[in-house]
């Protein structure tokens, strides 16, 4: 549940895609050091969520709180620079620059640096050994799993102390997802907070602290994922389990 200082407040937020009503009322939050999933089919909001929190689609009612202050209509730079950092859903690195551009194009000045913290080149490398081999390859011709780990290691030169990861699994054969898992455990414990949005329900229920199950843009069920292994109804009727 949320704590009085939770590093993530959403409030009652209410996000709009043209006239497609998508998020209807959505609440959830996130503690420090935490990782919290998002659970649903696809098409319910989950994407939208992690876009209205990163100023992508910001929501037309509402609030989002981080750190106790509210950020209504902030760019998505500008939320970034308070130490939120996204994952995207297909991982969106640039195929044509190497894995060392890559990562570095969160600290260039254009990108608004965060520079206090652990995470710089050197130390990203070391956290993903297979990219430290490929440094100088272009990510184009990495293959899914190095793509995906070369995003999280990009989010995570600026410094965040917030990572919204959208559906890192994606296309990934079940030992990489698994290798996923325990790279965004090693990264909690290293005092970053997750919001994980996901379709893969091993990946959820082995990594998360808490989880959210979202239904046409409401949430519908909050608990610790050992409850919601446990909850047949709400596992048959929202995620088809």
């Amino acid at each position: 549940m949320a704590k009085p200082d939770a590093l993530l407040i959403v409030d009652d937020i209410h996000t709009y895609y043209g006239d497609s009503y998508i998020l209807q009322g959505l609440s959830l939050a996130v503690n420090k050091g935490q990782i919290v999933t998002l659970l649903g089919r696809n098409g319910m909001g989950k994407t939208t969520l992690i876009r209205s929190v990163a100023g992508l689609t910001p929501p037309s009612r509402g609030s989002i709180t981080y750190k106790g202050h509210l950020f209504a209509g902030f760019t998505p730079y500008k939320i970034n620079q308070m130490g939120i950092s996204l994952v995207p859903q297909g991982r969106r690195i640039f195929s044509s620059l190497t894995v060392r551009e890559n990562l570095l194009v969160p600290t260039s000045k254009l990108a608004g640096k965060r520079s206090a913290g652990r995470w710089n080149l050197d130390t990203v490398l070391n956290e993903f050994p297979q990219l430290a081999e490929r440094v100088n390859q272009f990510g184009g011709d990495l293959s899914g799993g190095e793509q995906q780990m070369l995003a999280i290691g990009r989010a995570l030169m600026s410094n965040p102390d917030l990572i919204l990861m959208d559906e890192p699994s994606e296309g990934l054969a079940p030992v990489l997802v698994e290798q996923i898992g325990m790279i965004m455990k090693r990264i909690c414990q290293q005092g970053h907070s997750i919001l994980l949005v996901e379709q893969n329900f091993g990946l959820a229920m082995n990594t998360a602290d808490d989880v959210y199950v979202i239904t046409s843009g409401r949430i519908v069920h909050h608990s610790t994922p050992e409850a919601l292994k446990a909850n047949t109804e709400i596992l048959e009727r929202h995620l088809g389990i």
